[in-house]
């Protein structure tokens, strides 16, 4: 029976993917866990293996952006036939002519506005990129090789043209992604927000010591992180995930951070934080951040998250939206010195705003509270709850 070949899903935000190659013909042979083609996404490029051994029929050639879940090729028995067009989901391309002909059609010549993707020479980067910005590449002149347009091209294009045909782009790519994503997690989910202000002098003071003494950077980021996995064990239902009206409790925290990038948000995920001390979580989170802004995150890495941090070091406070699924998100704010009172006397505490934003169809009010009476005990008692 054939086995269909299908558009994975490689990201929470991710629609649809590219096939940048195909490492295998038509007709070619191919065994269990062989690389039969890289897939590029708005984030990263990824080697999809092939699940059983048979005979590769390719359905969308290279250069094509299929939906996810699309079929983008089959693994067949010997002699056995392709199905029918019919069962195969519809896909979303720019370069839908490159797609081979089913036996049932018959070819046809092209309209000429139809033919620019294979008409003019580009590299896969910059047609995305075109794509994007909403440029017509059609009107951009080569600098590569042979005159092949390249991504700097587009860019340099893009930034000079005038202002009133640069305004009102629709969203594209992985704009139009995150703001599907997030108008969903709106209109799926009850999001309530909670805030706390709290001490995190003696954390500063924690961080640092502990940076000192192994000579390895400790940011505050990170200390949040275990201090939200401590929390989660009090509050198990936190770490739970709602989809398809089906409530998963979670017993290992995996918890995503948000890495803010020029094109957009990607959450790289650490997982089993509950098993990891602080510096594993230092050395981990910058590994994933790195990863995150040289485009080279596996799909393993931004995916299963349980529970999500995002910190914004300019603002006071704010709510994040949740990701899909997730119950829970816990927002970070900048710390500041500010004076406080303790005990009747006024002194100059470092204090900081987060917010806990969560799914009230699932958690309620006094769990909201005892996670944050949770992680307001560590936060302010790292020495005791931190070592």
């Amino acid at each position: 029976m054939a086995t269909p070949i299908v558009m994975p899903k490689l990201g929470m935000v991710m629609s649809e993917g590219v096939i940048n190659s195909w490492k295998k013909n038509s007709g070619d042979s191919i065994d269990p866990g062989e690389i039969i083609a890289e897939i590029e996404t708005e984030k990263l490029n990824y080697e999809l293996e092939a699940t059983n051994s048979g005979i590769l029929h390719i359905v969308h050639n290279a250069g094509v952006s299929v939906e996810v879940d699309g079929v983008i090729g089959y693994i067949l028995s010997e002699n056995e036939p392709v199905p029918e067009p019919e069962t195969q989901p519809s896909l979303t391309s720019e370069n839908q002519d490159n797609s081979p002909l089913q036996e049932s059609q018959q070819p046809s010549i092209p309209a000429k506005n139809n033919q620019k993707s294979d008409i003019i020479p580009s590299t896969p980067g910059a047609r995305k990129l075109a794509k994007n910005l909403n440029v017509d590449i059609s009107l951009i002149k080569g600098t590569g090789p042979r005159g092949r347009i390249t991504e700097s091209d587009v860019r340099t294009f893009s930034e000079n043209l005038p202002v009133d045909q640069s305004s009102g782009e629709p969203l594209t790519g992985i704009r139009k992604s995150i703001a599907s994503h997030m108008k969903s997690s709106l209109s799926d989910t009850a999001q309530l927000s909670f805030f706390i202000e709290l001490d995190v002098t003696e954390t500063q003071s924690f961080r640092k010591n502990l940076s000192k003494e192994n000579n390895i950077k400790v940011g505050l980021n990170h200390i949040f992180i275990k201090a939200s996995s401590l929390a989660i064990k009090s509050v198990p239902k936190i770490n739970s995930t709602f989809q398809n009206n089906l409530l998963t409790k979670h017993e290992n925290v995996n918890i995503g951070i948000a890495v803010a990038l020029k094109e957009g948000l990607i959450v790289p995920v650490i997982q089993n934080v509950e098993g990891l001390t602080i510096l594993e979580i230092s050395n981990s989170t910058d590994k994933l951040v790195e990863k995150a802004r040289t485009g080279k995150l596996s799909s393993d890495e931004i995916s299963e998250g349980t529970f999500t941090i995002s910190a914004l070091g300019v603002v006071d406070g704010f709510t994040p939206i949740l990701n899909a699924g997730q119950s829970a998100i816990l927002g970070i704010g900048r710390s500041v010195e500010k004076p406080v009172v303790i005990k009747g006397q006024i002194v100059i505490r470092e204090m900081l705003v987060a917010s806990l934003t969560v799914d009230h169809q699932i958690i309620d009010g006094a769990d909201a509270a005892l996670f944050i009476r949770r992680l307001k005990q560590s936060i302010e008692n790292p020495n005791k709850f931190l070592q």
